[in-house]
């Protein structure tokens, strides 16, 4: 097939112990998922899950043992880190069960979701889609994906986040409102899921600022932690 100009190499994610990549083909995000950070947020209680979106090239490797430098994006001055599990789709499928999405999870990995605080709160209040905030460039940093088969107790494993050594966000994955499975049940219930969708599962509280010259450590128990320099 002759294309008018060469197409976009495929973003992949580097997977623990082999060789082969992990392509990315959509990456979904899950809003407000830790009741304490659905709290400094302004609301309260277990509503039911919302998601957005990032284009797969806002995805930035860190690939394992390095400090991956993360450009501070124009047109905000209030960047904000948020910790996540990233949750790595094998197998898709439409309206898969909770009780089945196991069997559709690839693995896991280390992500941050980087938001334009200041740019998502002015669409907020305009009433407008807040994409400005959440998508942009180099939005989604992630570490190595570990395969679902190297992992235990994921669901009870401790989240956190460090900024140049300081504890920023701690808690447990055990804390998010809607589980692994209650996320993939309803993602695929409004999207079919594909292999390499990557899913941001939500962030603890705890969000803040980051400057130029920041680095951010953040792990989740069990994963390749994440390294990200803020450049």
């Amino acid at each position: 097939m002759n294309h008018v100009f060469p197409p976009s190499p495929t973003v992949s994610v580097p997977v623990e112990g082999r060789a082969e990549r992990f392509p990315v083909h959509r990456i979904y995000c899950v809003g407000r998922n830790y009741e304490e950070h659905a709290k400094e947020m302004g609301f309260t209680g277990r509503e039911p899950p919302f998601f957005f979106q990032k284009p797969a090239d806002a995805v930035l490797v860190a690939e394992p043992g390095v400090t991956a430098d993360c450009p501070y994006p124009s047109q905000t001055s209030n960047l904000h880190h948020e910790i996540e599990l990233v949750v790595a789709i094998g197998k898709g499928g439409r309206n898969i069960a909770a009780a089945d999405a196991a069997s559709h999870i690839f693995g896991y990995a280390v992500g941050l979701d980087m938001t334009r605080r200041d740019l998502q709160n002015d669409m907020k209040k305009q009433g407008r889609p807040w994409c400005i905030g959440k998508a942009f460039d180099q939005s989604a940093p992630i570490g190595a994906i570990t395969p679902v088969d190297q992992t235990s107790h994921i669901e009870d494993a401790a989240i956190w986040l460090e900024v140049n050594g300081n504890e920023r966000q701690r808690s447990q994955i055990s804390m998010l409102i809607w589980n692994i499975g209650e996320i993939i049940e309803h993602l695929s219930a409004a999207w079919e899921l594909q292999p390499g969708d990557l899913i941001y599962t939500g962030t603890p509280a705890g969000v803040a600022a980051v400057s130029k010259g920041d680095v951010m450590k953040g792990g989740v128990e069990g994963l390749q932690a994440l390294n990200i320099r803020i450049t």
